[in-house]
């Protein structure tokens, strides 16, 4: 393995995409070295494990991960007894339960949890999303004093910790908080406020998404009914709801998430969910799935409605037990779906070329515009992020007032810095996680606000990577790419925000045959002289510079560099490799 000096991995400083190509430190290839001669585990799965830490010692457990030795206690977390105490009481009372969620994916997978839970216990629950745009974020103190007057406990899930007021305007019904947000130096007046990211925890289980709060809470409660000698539900079969809600919330893949995402996918591929079955099939998707399915396929649908639709559409389809129900709310979410994907285009263009005027290699990169729709904002973000290697925030802009989302990336906590500047008096509110984070801010104070968000994230290190990097694990060599060996890297996996998968380099390797596929795609055949070839493909390469160079690559050679895959044809499994870069040899 090369190092990553001066000079890019195999050399190269500018691939077709423009990019440069950084290769494993020193540190991290002795690493691998040493996985590979204590384990006599393949380079290539060593090279992974080596990336993401894992030393020699800890190697079969990490590639057996089980839920018994990573799940943490319920109890670690304050307020944790309480909330189960005051959930198991109601039930077993027949009280009036309702369930207040986030417009989003993780909001919507935390309710269908909490009223599968319930209705297999014979127990209605009401559910309350918001409007994006009418409501805004969490809860409002309209809605929740309506909610107050028609139930005895109200349970707000991936949000809450903020909304003082609100809570304060729910006092004729007790109220829990299950949420994950950043909490700020009080916590509003609910009788539990469960949150791994309140001030006075210590931050160890942060990296939860709300509906592992929800899935740890159900553990509690579950375990408060043993102790009664009454027994729960089956909370294993319900992983698959946590599963998606944390690959989608961007939680970091390490730790008790990867072994949620793990169990959760094995769960999911039973079929048994009517609402995630309907959205499978709506989307076409014909293989177990795998976490980039619930990222970047099942997730956004979900999204769909909270974003430019009907707001609880998506919390309702995941708790949905009728086929023909969820088949129909799965279909009017794939049309929404494809309705932002419009709406997400036009924002997106606006939104790069402003951002491009102002320089994408500051701190935070971020873009505002008049009527831009809120619901898409966060995704023109990601992408922005994705582009740039550097914090994003995207705003829409409306009767003098802007609503942004977020996103960061690894090493920078964009919530806390949003928080700060709203403590500041900069923003109108604003708060989040890590990763993602929502604001308000007044449009006259937009460029003051922007300015001093970028000086805290730079003060965070935001900014100093590279906007073209692209991350290499290994040289492989088409030979020694196997089914095999993928079969032992999903071991690794599974793979996602902090746990990327891993990408491998093919050096000087000679393209053999080249076709268009679609519009933009390109599918190709190389090998490395040596007998072995291997077949690829490079989605929506013929956009750029990359497709070209190689559909008329005039017999030269190259390095390419991806992810491999297993690609199943009639009955036939073989070795296909996702391109993401090339760069002459």
């Amino acid at each position: 393995m090369l190092d990553n000096g001066a000079m890019g991995y195999l050399g190269v400083e500018h691939s077709l995409s423009g990019r440069r190509w950084v290769g494993p430190s020193p540190d991290i290839a002795r690493a691998a070295e040493a996985l590979e001669q204590s384990t006599g585990l393949a380079p290539g799965l060593c090279a992974t494990l080596a990336r993401l830490g894992v030393p020699p010692e800890e190697a079969p457990a990490y590639l057996e991960p089980t839920l018994r030795d990573l799940l943490p206690d319920p109890r670690s977390l304050r307020d944790m007894e309480a909330a189960a105490e005051r959930l198991c009481r109601a039930v077993a009372r027949g009280e009036r339960i309702a369930v207040f969620a986030d417009y989003d994916v993780d909001g919507g997978a935390s309710a269908a949890l909490l009223i599968d839970w319930l209705r297999q216990q014979g127990h209605r629950a009401t559910l309350y999303v918001p409007d994006r745009i009418d409501e805004g974020y969490g809860p409002n103190e309209a809605a929740m004093a309506d909610l107050a007057g028609a139930h005895d406990l109200i349970v707000c899930v991936d949000c809450g910790t903020l909304s003082h007021a609100p809570i304060a305007a729910a006092a004729a019904a007790d109220v829990v908080v299950l949420d994950h947000h950043l909490g700020g130096e009080t916590l509003p007046g609910a009788l539990a406020v469960v949150n791994p990211n309140r001030q006075d925890e210590d931050g160890s289980l942060g990296h939860l998404c709300a509906a592992a709060v929800v899935f740890l809470m159900l553990v509690e409660a579950g375990r408060q009914m043993r102790d009664a000698g009454t027994r729960g539900p089956d909370l294993m079969a319900m992983l698959d709801l946590v599963a998606l809600a944390t690959v989608a919330d961007v939680a970091p893949l390490r730790g008790v998430n990867r072994a949620l995402v793990r169990q959760g996918l094995k769960v999911m591929a039973r079929r048994e969910r009517a609402g995630l079955v309907a959205l499978a099939d709506v989307a076409r998707l014909d293989t177990a799935p795998s976490s980039y399915h619930l990222g970047y396929v099942l997730g956004p649908r979900v999204n769909a409605g909270g974003r430019i639709g009907q707001a609880d559409l998506g919390a309702r389809l995941l708790a949905e037990t009728d086929p023909h129900a969820a088949r129909a709310m799965a279909e009017r979410l794939e049309a929404l779906n494809v309705e932002r994907r419009e709406v997400e285009a036009a924002v997106r263009a606006a939104a790069l070329a402003q951002a491009e005027a102002r320089g994408l290699d500051a701190p935070l990169v971020w873009a505002a515009g008049e009527g831009w729709h809120p619901g898409v904002v966060g995704i023109v973000a990601s992408r922005l992020k994705e582009l740039t290697n550097r914090p994003a925030v995207v705003i829409g802009l409306a009767d003098g007032v802007g609503k942004g989302s977020g996103r960061s990336v690894a090493g920078v906590d964009l919530g806390a810095a949003v928080q700060r500047l709203a403590g500041e008096g900069l923003l109108l509110k604003g708060g989040g996680h890590r990763m993602a984070a929502g604001l308000t801010v007044e449009a006259g104070t937009l460029e003051s606000a922007m300015g001093r968000l970028g000086e805290l994230l730079a003060r965070q290190g935001a900014g100093e990577g590279g906007a073209a990097d692209l991350r290499i694990d290994a040289v492989l060599m088409p030979g020694a790419a196997s089914v095999e060996l993928i079969e032992a890297l999903e071991q690794a996996g599974p793979f996602g925000a902090g746990a990327g998968a891993p990408r491998f380099a093919f050096p000087d390797v000679r393209i053999s045959h080249a076709k268009r596929v679609g519009e933009s795609h390109l599918k190709l055949t190389f090998g490395d002289g040596l007998g072995a070839s291997l077949g690829g493909i490079a989605f929506g390469a013929l956009d750029g510079p990359m497709g070209p160079a190689l559909l008329n690559h005039g017999g030269a050679r190259f390095h390419l560099a991806g992810r491999i895959e297993i690609n199943e044809w009639q009955g036939r499994r073989s070795v296909q490799l996702r391109l993401d870069d090339a760069a002459p040899a």
